[in-house]
């Protein structure tokens, strides 16, 4: 015999009245993150529109780099990695609103595929030594890296020797990422690639979009990309940024530690690199 049923279909049984009240609260909760824009995607389209926002690189005229240029520091690639350019390694969580928006520090940094340039991939070559901006950038002679003025912060590339607490995530070799100080931590150089003609060019001016070491001055351990440690973000498939410098049997530095520092094309098409390959 079926069952029958003691009350009508209208009746509200249970925790009803906590279930809608659940329902309301969420529904309000919903509609403040919204006002606010604290959604999640909310979050990701408020990242992405300010540090894919296009820059514009320096055009260097007379074929070097000076204090003050803004480049894009890339790498060209090696048997089991891509054609990368380091950028700021930054998601939803890495971004306050207060007093401003911008990029929360440290911030990490990763070797991207996307060789835009933009203020997550923008670097400015900037003096610590005194030297006014304009003037020519020599081999061995100290600078810093730092991001762009606004979203970016103006943040500096960094660096420490590694230690069981403060190391790249993945390799455990010493890490890179920016931070808010100019120290002696943020300070680096430009080294010939070449051992053997490295001497010869010791103080002479470094040119653009040609093949550079750039080391660390406190630890003079060089800038290098790692093809075998991949890091999954919100900008796709990226390599590993860590201080490491890389010999081969020839005690040369291998193309982990080779970069490019890109300038704009006088010509206004794009990246010199790409227009003029090495």
């Amino acid at each position: 015999m079926s069952q029958l049923r003691s009350h009508r279909s209208k009746v509200r049984i249970g925790n009803w009245l906590e279930d809608q009240q659940l329902e309301e609260d969420a529904v309000k909760e919903y509609l403040e993150k919204k006002e606010k824009g604290e959604l999640a995607s909310q979050k990701v389209d408020f990242l992405t529109e300010n540090i894919l926002r296009p820059v514009n690189l320096s055009v260097s005229n007379d074929g070097l780099l000076h204090f003050g240029d803004v480049v894009m520091l890339v790498n060209m690639g090696g048997e089991n990695r891509e054609c990368s350019a380091v950028g700021i390694n930054a998601d939803i969580n890495s971004v306050t609103k207060t007093p401003s928006p911008g990029i929360r520090v440290p911030c990490g940094v990763s070797a991207g595929r996307g060789i835009q340039a933009c203020t997550r991939t923008a670097f400015i070559i900037t003096s610590v030594d005194g030297s006014p901006e304009g003037a020519t950038l020599l081999y061995e002679q100290s600078f810093a890296l730092k991001t762009t003025s606004g979203f970016a912060r103006g943040l500096y590339l960094t660096s420490d020797i590694k230690s069981f607490q403060k190391c790249a995530k993945k390799s455990r070799l010493q890490e890179v990422n920016l931070d808010d100080s100019c120290s002696f931590l943020s300070w680096w150089r430009t080294v010939h690639f070449d051992p053997q003609e490295r001497l010869e060019h010791e103080g002479q001016p470094v040119h653009a979009n040609k093949k550079v070491l750039i080391t660390h001055c406190k630890t003079n351990q060089a800038l290098a990309v790692l093809g075998d440690q991949v890091i999954w973000s919100m900008y796709g498939k990226e390599y590993e940024v860590t201080a490491h410098t890389f010999l081969d049997s020839h005690k040369a530095e291998q193309e982990n530690n080779h970069w490019v520092l890109c300038t704009s094309d006088p010509a206004g098409d794009g990246l010199v690199l790409f227009n003029r390959p090495l």
